[in-house]
């Protein structure tokens, strides 16, 4: 307990007023007790704070104008890292025992919610881990300050949080930082309300926390603390690689522009063309190599900092090798975001290269006796530290679309992310919101770019990004955070959702998992995954009416059996009807179509053209193909052998890049809708430079024309919309197809013509969901529409 010496007194002819104030939210282990101390304190109000189950509980005594202006403050500006969901106020009797204000110290409390508690509604939302903020940055800077070039300097405003804790509550000896005493001027600042170090838990200094080292491949220790810092710096000036230890998990670092550097990296890796993410020393460095939106830059130096996704600038000064994205025009770039980071970027005042350390398809790793296992034929050296990493957890990353920041991948900054619900998760057979009828329900997640979430009372964790569950690594992370999760809250699920897919891990693992957890067998059900995909939409937007909704990806088992992937549904929280997709085209040799275009290519040209025409066309994207087994996959696709039908607009992507050259046999997850979007982009911007130019030379209008048809001549592909007897209605997939071939083969494949062809191509199906929008709206007034991930992010 903690005490002012500032008394205020009631007196008798005073308005007093005893106000209760309830906050729920991310509010515990983010200093917001002691900023409601100092609030009161400005405001000469008595009374008490403290920590429980349901977040965080003032007592606040005073005149009524000053405990309502006190409130209003605290729910107004709250600090830094804490996020207020809601609050109640309370009226209360004076009470004479309030003389004075106090921090109580919480007792019994967890930042999640035990078991018992679910009765009661709790609600606390873990804290994720954020970036070092301006004034620990300003600590590190400055040579009279006691955390001088420290590389874990932190406070109640910044630093990890997720990755550190081990189990709740939420407090040092639950954390990776347990074994790390304070020293006197730590415990000092721990215990000073006044202090922005008070109760932080990752506190610790020079003196008596983490310490940097530098070890070999092999991990035999060559410099430790400041030393082990410069000759990282030396090391990454000399073009070697290093996997250096983050919040959450190694990054594998080297200079991003020493080419050789950065093709030694892919060489190693056996990633040749999949795209790098750079870290930059600040935001000056990161303008001489990209250019985006205000927002853009916003959220490239927000606390989360996360990979944003910008453009590369024509000619950066700092001269990133073409390896580090290689013919893409955008760049992935983020700040520095622990002062270990900091420290590294400042000494070698160069972008680096920071990408996850793991084996390709598997976790990141978390310690250094994991690098050297997997990663020491990679690396030429780790900067490690000693402070453990308990949960692994990815960067984020974000686009800016139309100045709104779209999360690409929820991960460090943002997650775990708690997200209010419109209603209450209650039992199937009960209307009320009662505690009593609760359920606790566990979303299993899907088999790629996997999260999972606990759903309880009026509100849904949702976790980081595990990622694709494809490995014995990738299962094990799994059921890691899982069980954490669940144990985290106290909670073992009474209903757990999984993949309509069975041979997912998510569907055959989680049911597993809540049973442990629990005596009783949980119901599980399953959820078709394109309906999930706009249930995720619903939720983010707090819908439960019925929307008209658009899922756009690569794969999901549909109701039929088949591969889904470009799915129109009429959906609310009860149900679906599926009401249009994409016409049905076959995967030759199933998986092995997904993973080479090619044969992607073929099933769709077979559908309109014989063997001896494809031939004839002489495709470029052919041009290296034995005409005997195009001759034998045709044998296949007409016999069905092998083959899995698919309406899957990712596929028909893939398709497309590869009729334009601009994927391989071999593409990397996502090539080629990025490469289609920058080809489609370089074209748009080439059509606005030419209308620009014509303005402003007073070009005639007979030329304007001329060049305006030329320009456009390649964008009148259709997408037509197919009704079919008895069936929801589908949009001519090789209709679209034969156009994009006809204009292929039509002319020369020069840069601006695969421009032109992906924009008339993206435009299509642009065209046909806005065409199926206002036909829809004409006769369902009550719908709204919405597009969800695969091929489109969340909007």
């Amino acid at each position: 307990m903690f005490r002012t010496d500032k008394v205020f007194k009631v007196s008798d002819d005073a308005e007093a007023c005893h106000c209760r104030l309830t906050i729920q939210g991310i509010v515990q282990g983010v200093g917001f007790r002691p900023f409601v101390y100092r609030s009161a304190m400005a405001f000469g109000l008595n009374g008490t704070v403290l920590n429980n189950a349901q977040g965080v509980t003032v007592h606040l005594q005073g005149t009524s104008s000053a405990v309502d202006a006190c409130m209003a403050a605290i729910i107004a500006n709250p600090p830094p890292l804490a996020r207020i969901d809601s609050h109640a106020v309370t009226s209360l009797p004076v009470d004479p025992q309030l003389t004075d204000f106090q921090i109580i110290r919480s007792e019994g409390c967890a930042s999640g919610t035990a078991a018992s508690d679910v009765q009661s509604g709790a609600s606390v939302a873990l804290s994720p881990d954020m970036a070092t903020c301006p004034d620990c940055q300003q600590d590190i800077a400055d040579p009279a300050c006691r955390f001088y070039r420290y590389p874990f300097t932190n406070c109640t405003n910044c630093g990890p949080r997720y990755s550190i804790i081990r189990q709740l509550p939420y407090d040092r000896q639950s954390t990776t930082m347990a074994d790390f005493a304070m020293c006197p001027a730590c415990e000092r600042a721990y215990h000073d309300p006044l202090d922005r170090r008070y109760h932080a838990q990752p506190i610790s200094c020079p003196d008596c926390g983490p310490q940097l080292r530098f070890l070999s491949p092999q991990g035999t220790q060559y410099a430790s603390r400041e030393a082990a810092l410069t000759q990282a710096i030396t090391a990454l000036s000399q073009g070697k690689i290093l996997a250096v230890k983050g919040l959450g998990g190694f990054h594998l670092m080297c200079d991003a522009t020493h080419a050789t550097a950065v093709q030694s990296l892919r060489a190693r890796k056996h990633r040749p063309a999949k795209p790098f993410a750079v870290m930059v020393k600040d935001e000056a460095m990161a303008q001489t190599l990209v250019e985006g939106t205000p927002a853009a830059w916003d959220a490239l130096t927000s606390r989360q900092r996360p990979i944003v996704l910008m453009t590369k600038r024509p000619d950066p000064r700092n001269n990133i090798a073409e390896a580090v994205a290689p013919d893409l025009d955008g760049l992935g770039v983020m700040l520095p975001y622990t002062p270990l980071h900091t420290l590294l970027l400042e000494g070698l005042a160069r972008p680096l290269v920071a990408t996850s350390a793991n084996i390709s398809g598997e976790p990141i790793l978390t310690s250094a006796e994991a690098v050297i296992e997997h990663l020491a034929h990679v690396v030429d050296g780790i900067l490690d530290h000693d402070r453990p990493i308990a949960h692994p957890c990815d960067d984020s990353v974000v686009q800016v679309c139309n100045d709104q920041p779209m999360l690409m991948r929820l991960g460090r900054g943002y997650a775990p992310l708690t997200l209010p619900l419109p209603e209450p998760v209650t039992s199937s057979d009960s209307q009320t919101s009662s505690w009593t009828n609760s359920r606790i329900l566990l979303a299993a997640g899907a088999q790629q770019k996997n999260s999972v979430a606990l759903a309880f009372g009026q509100q849904m964790v949702v976790s980081p990004y595990i990622g694709d569950l494809h490995t014995l690594a990738s299962e094990q992370h799994y059921q890691q955070t899982v069980t954490f999760l669940q144990q985290c809250y106290g909670l073992t699920p009474t209903l757990t959702v999984c993949d309509k897919h069975p041979d997912y891990a998510s569907s055959r693992l989680a049911p597993v998992l809540a049973q442990a957890a629990c005596s009783l067998q949980p119901s599980v059900i399953t959820v078709q995954h394109h309906y999930a995909h706009i249930l995720a939409q619903m939720a983010m937007h707090q819908r439960t009416a019925p929307v008209l909704g658009f899922a756009f990806d690569g794969t999901g088992l549909g109701d039929d059996d088949i591969i889904w992937g470009a799915e129109v549904m009429v959906a609310d929280t009860h149900g679906y009807q599926r009401v249009a997709s994409l016409a049905p085209f076959m995967l030759i040799g199933g998986d092995k179509a997904v993973q080479d275009p090619t044969r992607l290519l073929l099933a769709l040209l077979f559908e309109r053209y014989s063997v001896e025409a494809i031939v004839a066309m002489q495709l470029e994207a052919l041009a290296e193909v034995d005409p005997r087994w195009i001759h034998n996959l045709h044998r296949l696709w007409g016999a069905k052998a092998a083959c899995v039908p698919c309406s899957s607009m990712g596929r028909l992507f893939d398709a497309v890049a590869r009729l334009l050259g601009l994927v391989g046999n071999a593409p990397y997850e996502g090539e080629a809708g990025m490469k289609l979007a920058d080809a489609a982009q370089r074209d748009c911007t080439q059509r606005d430079a030419a209308q620009r130019h014509s303005s402003q030379h007073h070009i005639s209008q007979h030329q304007r024309t001329q060049d305006a048809a030329s320009l456009t001549l390649t964008l009148s592909f259709t997408l037509p919309l197919i009704k079919i007897d008895g069936n929801a209605p589908q949009w001519d997939t090789q209709g679209l197809f034969v156009q994009i071939v006809e204009a292929v083969i039509a002319s020369p494949l020069t840069h601006e013509r695969i421009g032109a062809i992906a924009w008339g191509f993206i435009a299509a199906l642009a065209d046909a969901v806005q065409q199926f929008v206002v036909s829809h709206f004409a006769a369902e007034q009550h719908f709204i529409q919405g597009s969800t991930q695969g091929c489109v992010q969340n909007s």
